[in-house]
């Protein structure tokens, strides 16, 4: 792994450079890394299309999608060069013949700009491009270069829609490039509060040594989302929710908070404790799986203020689908440190509010002292990783309430990372690039953590179609089906509301 001192020069190749995802994510990102100077010198981005372009009108793009377009000239000769250094090559994806003009392409870039015959190809393109591309590349020369330069692969979600493609792909990919130099992106995984999780954990001796089943009465993690599928209709009618968060997202946020200390902070050793942990996962049995998942679907209703359709009204949706927009799950993981610990999982589309966060809530004093002349009045011990929209960490405990009567209160301590005042934390994608191009793999996912998630998830979907479990429908609006709150309850436990939901004269955390 490099310093970003220490990165070599190299061509970035972004495959599918006229669609969302670049536009969107990979111009900006690219354009706040030059500022800053964390590119490699020299650097190249050739941007590869269907489309019939110019290097200048894709100049122009990428100077709209960062923000440059009323600045043309641009402010600073770092980001004039970016720009300056950006090529078009037009080519399908799926014929042959261009592959070879795309190597020669590359190879006279590499005498014009030094970039010494370094790669990173970046796959924003529809899943079912990924193994053309990858063989392609391979075929022609362009996936293992000679000694003394690399060549790198990025990957976007979805990796499969189930075990057996994802098995599938990831030979395609591993007999082109191998798997060190497969980079498989879960952009959550980039996010600044994400990294945060292990230094909170293992820097702090204030909570390390909590960190099990002795002191944490339960955990839940939160991804909600306050749009619907909007033009993803079609993609959500094969994918749903489960496959869509819980596989990828979800399971990386468990993986994270769960994991054991590693041995060194090296992308090997980080991942081999993440995978441990989804090999503990205990697997649902078809009996389990009614009273430990839910799976809903979102009617119409009303979200800030204004009617919105329900699922099955979206475009490109089956009007009778059964597919979930939904899922909550009661999860538990078999080994000595979490044994008993339900982890509750839940994700969902058209929720009150966009938000994602982590709840860590420890377990309650015996019933002695204050506790015992007050009962039931001491709120609970929480930690909350905030993730988005805001970033931070927030910390709740008892005090005794000023005054003369002698009240106890709960009270916060709530550090704001994004709230910051000239700190602006870097997109998820600027950190992902860079790694990339640096060569440290800590923070993309290793193919048997994407083995071992798939495994859980597709046992899920089984067990559902084997007992014919329901989608129930939840107003467009609220926080998903009733039935969810009903299995916390089961448990003495409900859902906490994202800290997004507080008020400011509301001190503590509330529950739904």
């Amino acid at each position: 792994m490099k310093d970003f001192q220490d990165m070599e020069p190299c061509i970035l190749v972004i495959f599918g450079a006229t669609g969302d995802l670049t536009q969107r994510k990979l111009y900006p990102a690219l354009v706040n890394l030059a500022r800053q100077e964390l590119l490699p010198k020299p650097f190249v981005t050739v941007a590869v299309g269907r489309r019939e372009k110019t290097d200048e009108e894709v100049r122009a793009e990428a100077k709209t999608a960062a923000g440059l377009a009323k600045h043309p000239s641009a402010k600073d000769r770092h980001t004039a060069s970016f720009i300056n250094n950006l090529h078009y090559f037009r080519m399908d994806f799926d014929k042959p013949f261009g592959y070879q003009k795309l190597r020669t392409y590359l190879n006279g870039l590499d005498e014009i700009y030094g970039t010494k015959g370094n790669r990173v190809f970046f796959l924003a393109v529809a899943p079912h491009y990924f193994g053309v591309i990858a063989h392609e590349l391979h075929h022609h020369g362009m996936s293992k270069g000679n000694h003394g330069t690399w060549q790198r692969v990025v990957v976007e979600k979805p990796f499969g829609n189930d075990l057996i493609s994802a098995r599938r792909l990831n030979q395609e990919l591993t007999e082109a490039f191998g798997e060190r130099c497969i980079y498989r992106i879960d952009h959550y995984l980039g996010k600044e509060m994400l990294q945060n999780i292990m230094v909170v954990r293992f820097a702090n001796t204030l909570f390390e040594p909590l960190w099990n089943s002795r002191y944490i009465e339960e955990v839940q993690i939160t991804i909600s989302e306050d749009v619907g599928v909007e033009t993803r209709g079609g993609y959500y009618e094969t994918a749903g929710a489960l496959r869509d968060m819980v596989q990828n997202h979800m399971l990386q946020l468990l993986t994270l908070i769960a994991m054991e200390p590693p041995v060194a902070l090296d992308a090997d050793s980080v991942r081999d404790e993440k995978v441990k942990v989804l090999r503990s996962l205990r697997p649902l049995r078809p009996e389990d799986v009614g009273r430990q998942t839910i799976k809903g679907q979102y009617s119409s209703g009303h979200l800030n203020g204004r009617p919105v359709v329900g699922y099955r009204e979206e475009d490109r949706v089956h009007p009778d689908s059964e597919v979930e927009t939904y899922v909550a799950l009661e999860l538990y993981i078999d080994n000595f440190r979490w044994s008993g610990v339900p982890f509750y999982l839940r994700t969902g589309k058209r929720l009150p509010i966009r938000s994602a966060e982590i709840v860590i809530r420890f377990r309650e004093q015996p019933g002695v002292l204050y506790f015992g002349k007050q009962p039931n009045s001491l709120g609970p011990n929480l930690l909350v990783v905030k993730i988005q929209p805001e970033e931070g960490i927030y910390l709740q405990f008892n005090a005794r309430e000023p005054g003369t009567r002698s009240s106890i209160t709960p009270v916060r301590m709530d550090y704001c990372q994004s709230c910051i005042l000239g700190f602006n934390s870097p997109e998820a994608y600027e950190r992902l690039l860079t790694d990339c191009i640096r060569g440290d793999s800590t923070l993309f996912t290793r193919w048997d953590e994407v083995e071992y998630a798939w495994s859980f998830v597709d046992n899920i979907s089984l067990a559902w179609e084997q007992i014919g479990q329901q989608t129930e429908l939840y107003p467009a609006g609220s926080w998903g089906p009733e039935s969810a709150d009903r299995m916390l309850s089961n448990n003495g436990h409900s859902w906490l509301f994202p800290f997004q939901c507080l008020l400011t004269e509301r001190p503590v955390l509330e529950r739904v």
